[in-house]
């Protein structure tokens, strides 16, 4: 440390590509201690810690990779833990090639990042082996009870924070199983279930109470809610599904991303899934094709790759250099024999009998800059193909669900895009005392984003309920 390195860079071992393709297990290997100790020595200790200052959550990354070069890995893991709700869930799943690794002075350097993301879920990891990690410890009893709508990763920090200040916590979430899109979003060989049902264990034995399945607007409207707890925060994230318009995307086997990862996460509990049974959902001896180039669509590759596909084609309209999602997410697909068609969009979906039987494909060109910066994509006149598909999957993003319909509460206001309109101050939304954080506030974007608005919006709603408190006990 504090020189420069000598020490190459290496990520933990991947399972050979055949290997892992046929299971839905993580991928990678863990670390040994040794080798953790090793790349963590490789951090330069830099004065000004640029991977500090783009992790949303602003870790002491390079204070715990000292500290577990130094062997010292409990101190390690109690500063990882210090600003993190859940970092061996960071670890896992952290897009850290666009953030902390990506932005690494030594990785300017042309030597390669420090593999952050590898030792923080290592560090935890061994927490949890060793018991290092606490149960929750309720504070002392506010006398309050506060209403989490959601239980993802914005909800469950909220849940972990606010019980640790004392309150009462109620979570209601739709699904059978608490996590959100960390349960049913997401592929087990990107999170193994597990690590996200212990987390939920630890704050079901803290004193949180989950209410499964549970509907906002159908079991309780938002009055409901309000008359129970002192305060309630919305953490839903958001679950309408972007459109394609185009002939034929009506024709059976034209589905959605979700629908499709979660049928899937439901068949690896065990559960009874119908639409998968029926070959719906189900990938096996289907030619499939996604369409989009985000993380969801690397999801719904690899999977298909798992459940059997005959072949599996990536549809994106921008080039390599320009898509959204993870690049190590395209070069694990590609591992796998995910075969990605650059510079290409759906014109129309053909429709054999009711049912899709290809995707006539338009290329697309690079054109000026957007407003966003990009490139925008052009349809290149006259250059249209035909690929072969019986399964399509549209992986194109989400936009948030019509909740002041939804929950019954015409007061919530939304913006033009219709997310939550909250005072940033506050993070209070348009009714009084209830707040917004994660997704449904921001936009569809990051595990780690709703784990800092989680935090952030515990903050805010910690001082809010206590000038509540303060103005009841002058009022008597």
């Amino acid at each position: 440390m504090l020189q420069f390195t000598s020490v190459g860079q290496d990520y933990p071992e991947k399972r050979a590509a055949g290997e892992r393709a046929g299971d839905f297990d993580e991928i990678s290997r863990a670390f040994e201690v040794a080798k953790a100790e090793e790349q963590s020595s490789r951090c330069s200790q830099c004065g000004v810690p640029y991977c500090s200052t783009h992790c949303p959550l602003h870790n002491h990354i390079p204070d715990w990779l000292r500290l577990t070069a130094e062997g010292r890995l409990r101190e390690a893991y109690e500063l990882s833990n210090a600003t993190s709700t859940m970092p061996e869930i960071c670890g896992r799943i952290c897009p850290q090639d666009r953030l902390c690794e990506g932005n690494c002075v030594i990785e300017f350097s042309g030597h390669g990042a420090v593999t952050i993301g590898s030792v923080e879920k290592y560090i935890t990891d061994t927490a949890w082996e060793e018991g290092w990690v606490e149960p929750l410890t309720p504070g002392p009893a506010k006398g309050q009870s506060i209403a989490v709508i959601g239980a993802g990763p914005a909800g469950l920090t909220v849940a972990d924070l606010m019980r640790a200040r004392g309150y009462d916590v109620h979570v209601y979430d739709r699904h059978d199983r608490m996590g959100g899109l960390l349960m049913y979003g997401i592929p087990g060989f990107k999170l193994e279930k597990p690590i996200v049902e212990r987390r939920v264990q630890r704050l079901k034995d803290g004193g949180v109470v989950f209410h499964e399945s549970f509907e906002v607007g159908r079991d309780a409207t938002m009055e409901d809610l309000r008359a129970r707890h002192d305060a309630i925060v919305i953490c839903t994230g958001v679950y309408k599904p972007r459109a394609i318009r185009a002939p034929g995307v009506g024709a059976a086997g034209v589905v959605e991303s979700l629908d499709y990862l979660t049928a899937s996460n439901k068949k690896g509990f065990g559960d009874t899934v119908p639409l998968y049974e029926d070959g719906t959902l189900n990938a096996l001896g289907k030619h499939v094709v996604v369409v989009g180039g985000g993380d969801t669509a690397m999801d719904c590759v690899r999977t298909a790759i798992r459940q059997g596909a005959a072949s599996v084609k990536c549809l994106y309209r921008r080039d390599r250099t320009n898509m959204p999602g993870s690049q190590r997410e395209v070069k694990n697909a590609e591992e796998e024999g995910v075969e990605f068609v650059w510079l290409a969009a759906p014109e129309a979906f053909h429709d054999a009998d009711g049912s899709v039987s290809g995707v006539q494909v338009t290329k697309m060109r690079l054109g000026e800059p957007d407003a966003s910066g990009r490139r925008a994509p052009e349809i290149e006149p006259g250059a249209e193909y035909r690929l072969e598909a019986d399964l399509v999957i549209k992986a194109l993003g989400f936009d948030p669900e019509e909740l002041p319909k939804l929950f019954d509460a015409p007061d919530l206001t939304v913006t033009r895009w219709g997310t939550l309109r909250v005072d940033h101050k506050t993070m209070m939304t348009s009714m009084d005392g209830v707040f917004a954080a994660g997704d449904i506030v921001r936009g569809a974007s990051l595990v780690v984003w709703a784990v800092r608005d989680g935090r952030d919006v515990s903050d805010r709603m910690h001082a809010w309920l206590k000038a509540k408190a303060s103005a009841e006990v002058v009022a008597a």
